[in-house]
């Protein structure tokens, strides 16, 4: 447990008081009574490793810029648009692809082995739960450290096409000014304005992060797939999600429908405060490493 001893990343976690006695009784008493827990993880979860998120109060990234993320539409039909993405991430990949694992994630992969969690869903896509050693999850939206070709289907590694895009761009250089959630950085487009972007080493088509960008949706299989893991369910526990994005709340209205105590652990408000059978205000990684 190396990484849990290392002191979290806190530039990106909103200011909160540390965990109340009482709060942390109640945790305990509704994972105790959880025999197969359905836990959802949002981008709360991994800001401690040092990844910032979209909505946090004061600190994510839609307080500190004016800045919004790609739109599907956007990516695939505009290549000026792929390229500034493309030179964004290529630029912010080393960093993002080596963020670990924090105290949250560990606990959640030790309840998985001992039976506690039933199934995990992550809105996330920085793959920190599978490198945390998950196994019973489902990437919600996908994970940046797969590729795959919008034509044929072709799936390459990111880390790959990390080495294909500096071979095409051996003299490009940018700095990066500040850092946005889901491996992106801040670049002008003049600066983009050179770089290379690789096509489908199959059949030439559009490369694309196998992750579910804004304005597009999760596929059907994969949403009833999570419904039948939620059916299986007897509890919910969110942890580090506000919950605004509908792909992941529509599961907690499953849950709210089925009348499975629903247990919510995020700094600030969330959608489901008003229905949940517990809300506690904490940061994950300090909070949930006290459940035994």
């Amino acid at each position: 447990h190396s990484v849990s001893r290392t002191s979290p990343n806190l530039a990106f976690v909103p200011a909160c008081l540390p965990p109340d006695p009482g709060e942390v009784e109640e945790l305990q008493c509704f994972v105790s009574n959880s025999k197969r827990l359905f836990v959802m993880t949002g981008a709360g979860i991994s800001t401690e490793s040092g990844i910032p998120d979209y909505r946090s109060e004061g600190v994510g990234l839609y307080a500190r810029t004016d800045r919004r993320p790609v739109q599907h539409a956007e990516f695939v039909r505009s290549a000026s648009a792929r390229q500034r993405y493309w030179a964004r991430n290529f630029v912010g990949w080393p960093q993002f692809s080596s963020h670990q694992p924090n105290a949250a994630h560990l606990v959640l992969r030790d309840w998985e082995k001992l039976g506690k969690l039933h199934w995990l869903v992550t809105q996330n896509v920085d793959a920190l739960h599978t490198k945390a050693g998950s196994q019973r999850m489902t990437e919600l939206h996908g994970c940046t450290h797969r590729v795959f070709c919008l034509a044929c289907g072709d799936q390459i590694l990111r880390s790959e096409l990390q080495k294909h895009f500096e071979a095409l761009n051996p003299t490009w250089k940018a700095e990066a000014f500040g850092a946005a959630p889901d491996g992106d950085v801040f670049l002008t487009d003049e600066q983009a304005r050179n770089f290379q972007v690789p096509a489908c080493r199959k059949c030439g088509g559009i490369l694309k992060p196998d992750v579910t960008f804004f304005g597009d949706t999760v596929s059907r299989e994969k949403v009833n797939f999570v419904h039948q893991r939620l059916e299986e369910s007897d509890s919910m526990l969110v942890a580090g999600s506000s919950m605004q994005v509908y792909s992941g709340y529509r599961f907690a209205l499953a849950a709210r429908e089925k009348k499975l105590p629903i247990a919510i652990l995020n700094i600030g408000p969330t959608r489901l405060d008003h229905f949940a059978s517990l809300k506690l205000n904490s940061r994950c990684g300090e909070l949930l490493p006290l459940i035994v």
